[in-house]
């Protein structure tokens, strides 16, 4: 009788045994609300699929002598409710980036994980050493992927690095947008895309959104139409004219709107221009 695949047999591990962190994880939040469902099930049903580990090397001594390839959930749920021990099965991985890629390959198919978290876990697994650059990076994680999914998420980590905590609840934003602010970036948008959330009070993801939408819609609108002719050097999309007064452009449905941000904005300064706006004019 054939000796039983070893990939197969299922392993009772104590959960404090094993390191979820071992690896950048792809998934930078549990769903409080799915965490309760999962504890519910299991509570009534017990654990119905193990969880993936590989074997820490070398000895880590008294600490984890496991990581965590899948399972996050699962394993904190275990861990919640105070449970001795946990299914898992024991991988063998050739190296951390197979476990890595391992574990992104179960997550794709098990768990919904967004555009900005896929992108978070490329730029984590070259900072911790792993790879070079990206562009060694995506074959190795999503081998997959064909060239227009890789390319959009190049795109997507694009907008990490140059917004990174600078955008509230990026976990929200759909593919399409966050292509689009790639390609804001890629048109040299990103200096007043910054500058437009860095000057607003309100961070709310509604309102950032339509911040980095105005801008994008104009560009969009431009490339469609055709860009206007501006003399050498414009058009200026924004101008800090000292660190207490930042005055920015922005296009509407209606017309235009001059935006001025800082301590010096203040009525009598709008007064100001708007007399300097009749007398260039000629309305005054």
């Amino acid at each position: 009788m054939p000796s039983p695949d070893p990939a197969l047999q299922v392993h009772r591990l104590a959960p404090h045994d094993i390191d979820a962190n071992a690896l950048p994880r792809d998934r930078t939040a549990l769903d409080p609300t799915a965490l309760a469902e999962l504890e519910t099930s299991i509570l009534l049903n017990g654990l119905r699929q193990p969880i993936e580990v590989f074997a820490l090397a070398p000895p880590p001594g008294t600490g984890p002598r496991y990581g965590l390839i899948s399972g996050l959930r699962r394993l904190t749920v275990m861990r919640r409710i105070g449970a001795p021990t946990i299914a898992a099965f024991l991988r063998t991985p050739a190296d951390a980036t197979a476990a890595m890629a391992d574990m992104i390959a179960e997550n794709e198919i098990r768990a919904d994980i967004t555009p900005w978290e896929r992108a978070t876990i490329v730029l984590a697994a070259i900072d911790q050493g792993h790879f070079e650059t990206v562009d060694t990076a995506l074959p190795r994680l999503y081998p997959t992927y064909d060239k227009t999914r890789r390319s959009r998420l190049r795109g997507v980590i694009e907008v990490v690095q140059h917004f990174g905590p600078t955008l509230t609840g990026p976990l929200t934003l759909s593919q399409q947008k966050l292509t689009r602010l790639a390609t804001g970036l890629r048109a040299g948008l990103g200096d007043v895309m910054s500058t437009a959330l860095a000057e607003s009070s309100d961070t709310s993801p509604a309102t950032q959104w339509s911040l980095l939408a105005a801008i994008l819609d104009e560009h969009d609108h431009d490339t469609r139409h055709g860009s206007p002719i501006y003399r050498q050097g414009r058009p200026r999309r924004y101008v800090r004219m000292a660190r207490s007064l930042v005055l920015r452009r922005e296009k509407t449905r209606d017309g235009w709107i001059l935006r001025f941000t800082g301590r010096d904005a203040k009525g009598p300064l709008m007064e100001d221009i708007m007399d300097y706006v009749e007398d260039f004019l000629g309305t005054r």
